[in-house]
This record gives C-alpha cells, sequence and structure tokens, in this order.
C-alpha cells in the first residue's frame, strides 16, 4: 500500500490517508494571546482540563482596564467552526473576530478550544464543549480559578455564539442548559450563525445544491466521518427537527443568520421555524444576507454585509 493512498477526502478542508496520517488543509495556522494593537482587547489562553485536553482563549474589552469602578459585563460563550475536524481558538481568523466583537460589543469573552475529529470523533466536541461550560460556571460566585472571570463577567448575562459546527453547538449547549441546567448561569441568548445542521428530507433548494453534493452526499459524509457512531442526518444533534426535547431549549432569544449562497442557508431558516412549533417559549429570529457565502463575515470582515451582520449581533448582546 502506498502510503499516499487516501481513505477520506474531504477537501479543501481534511484528507485521511489509508496508513492513518491526518491532513489537515485548512485551519492550523495560530497566533498567541496578546493585547490587540488596534482595539486594547486582552486575551489569555487557559487549560480547563488536562485529559481530556480541553483549553480557552479568555478575552476582556479595554474598558475593564480603564473604567472605575468596573460594572460587570455580558460573558460570551464562543464556540469555533470547521465542521469539527479543523480550526481552532488560537487561529487567526478566529482570535481577531472574537477581539474585534469583545470590543464593539462590550463584552468578556471564553472562545472554547474542543478536541477535534478524527483523531477525537463526536461526541468529545459536545462533552468538551459542556466541560468547558461547567468550568465557566465555576466562577459564577465569584471564587473560580480565572480571575478575568470572577471580576469582570456577568452571570446573569450570558450568551453563546457559534458558526457553521461551532453554531450547531452553541445550539445543542443551550439545549443541555435548558435541559440539565447549568448553576449559577443564566443564558439569555445564542447567536447562530450559519449552523452547520442537516437532515434525510431535504428543505428548501438543498436537493439541488451543488456544494452539498448530490442528494447531500458531502454534508452527510462529513458528519459520518466526525461521527462514525451517529445513527446518520437524523441524529438530533444534527437535525434539530428530530429532536423531541428542543422545545426545552434553556435561553430566550435566539438569532440565526443564514447567508443566501450558502449551502446550509435553507436549513436556517427551517430551524427557526421549527423552534417556533416546537413549545419553546422564547423569540427567534432569523435574518439573511444576500450575495453571501458561508462563514462570508470571517473571511472578508470588513464588507458592508459583515458590518451589518455585526451590528446586529453587538445588540442582540446588548
Amino acid at each position: 500500500m502506498s502510503n499516499e493512498e487516501i481513505a477520506h477526502d474531504f477537501s479543501p478542508m481534511i484528507k485521511v490517508y489509508k496508513d492513518g496520517r491526518v491532513e489537515r488543509l485548512l485551519g492550523t495556522s495560530t497566533v498567541p494571546p496578546s493585547t490587540h494593537p488596534e482595539n486594547g482587547v486582552q486575551s489569555k489562553d487557559v487549560v480547563i482540563s488536562q485529559e481530556p485536553a480541553i483549553s480557552a482563549r479568555l478575552y476582556i474589552p479595554k474598558s475593564t482596564t480603564t473604567s472605575s469602578p468596573q460594572t460587570k459585563l455580558p460573558l460570551l460563550i464562543y464556540f469555533h467552526g470547521g465542521g469539527f475536524c479543523i480550526e481552532s481558538s488560537s487561529s487567526p481568523v478566529y482570535h481577531n473576530y472574537v477581539s474585534a466583537l469583545v470590543s464593539e460589543a462590550n463584552v468578556v469573552a471564553v472562545s472554547v478550544d474542543y478536541r477535534l475529529a478524527p483523531e477525537h470523533p463526536l461526541p468529545a466536541a459536545y462533552e468538551d464543549s459542556w466541560a468547558a461550560l461547567k468550568w465557566v460556571a465555576s466562577h459564577s460566585d465569584g471564587n473560580g480559578s480565572e480571575d478575568w472571570l470572577n471580576s469582570f463577567a456577568d452571570f446573569q448575562r450570558v450568551f453563546f455564539y457559534g458558526d457553521s459546527a461551532g453554531g450547531n453547538l452553541a445550539h445543542n449547549m443551550a439545549l443541555k442548559v435548558g435541559c440539565e441546567g447549568l448553576a449559577g448561569v443564566n443564558l439569555i441568548g445564542i447567536v447562530l450563525v450559519h449552523p452547520y445542521f442537516w437532515g434525510t428530507e431535504p428543505v428548501g433548494e438543498e436537493s439541488t445544491s451543488p456544494a452539498a453534493g448530490p442528494g447531500g452526499e458531502f454534508i452527510s459524509a462529513l458528519w459520518r466521518f466526525t461521527y462514525p457512531s451517529t445513527s446518520g442526518t437524523d441524529d438530533p444533534f444534527f437535525n434539530p427537527d428530530k429532536d423531541s426535547k428542543l422545545g426545552e431549549l434553556g435561553c430566550e432569544k435566539v438569532l440565526v443568520c443564514v447567508a443566501e449562497k450558502d449551502v446550509l442557508k435553507d436549513r436556517g431558516w427551517h430551524y427557526g421555524e421549527t423552534l417556533k412549533k416546537s413549545g419553546w417559549k422564547g423569540v427567534v429570529e432569523v435574518i439573511e444576507a444576500k450575495g453571501e457565502g458561508h462563514v462570508f463575515h470571517l473571511e472578508d470582515p470588513t464588507c458592508d454585509n459583515a458590518v451589518a451582520l455585526e451590528k446586529k449581533i453587538v445588540a442582540f448582546l446588548n
């Protein structure tokens, strides 16, 4: 067997060779935490757990060092995207994006670094994200291990935010909060940007979208690759429409952001409709960016639609 024989090819994201070698084609570069030269946002990395390896990057805005007396700020938990198999909280794209959001919204943020498939297949990312949330919640009485959270975070104003696979995580974590509770934390809302959901039955234009592969084959195959023990694309983790507990979502408002040219667009609209019918008592809004593709706001954060999206999210967080 040649060591160049491919077992799984999910270009342009990741390839796995038959000898077990994993080649990530995107999302491997990292930047250290810092004080941002333009907006004064400070960041630092913390270890949440050694085994399993879970960490996070924490951010505080400039106002925490300039305003006195210190008023506590909303707390944002961020879950990065990347199909559960690429990217990290220290990726330049996410570091710069979260720094800018922290500055504009004047919030404290925790960007979770969960383990990735295929080395750590799902449900590892779900387990890691929940462990991170429990660690964050351990600061709600002001006596946690991390001073930034003790001093600056308002645990009565907590939000989850994720893009793509991170949107899937944010939804599933909010559902777990609703079903199991998270002591000391009041989850007000979640932001799902281009959330990574799917299902066996196509909705909208999914069946004809070339980006999904024939019949959604690429997306279905990627899901099974990252979660080999899944029941399939109607797994409630992946298709909230099939989740009998959806009405227990543990927040009072949801903002779903979709993009016109994104293969996941129709699924985002469908999520909003499904949530409204689920018996959930909150308010959901779905907004669509015209002419844009998947995670356009990360690829070109200064374009008009990205700026408009940011304004909408900042308003939601305040």
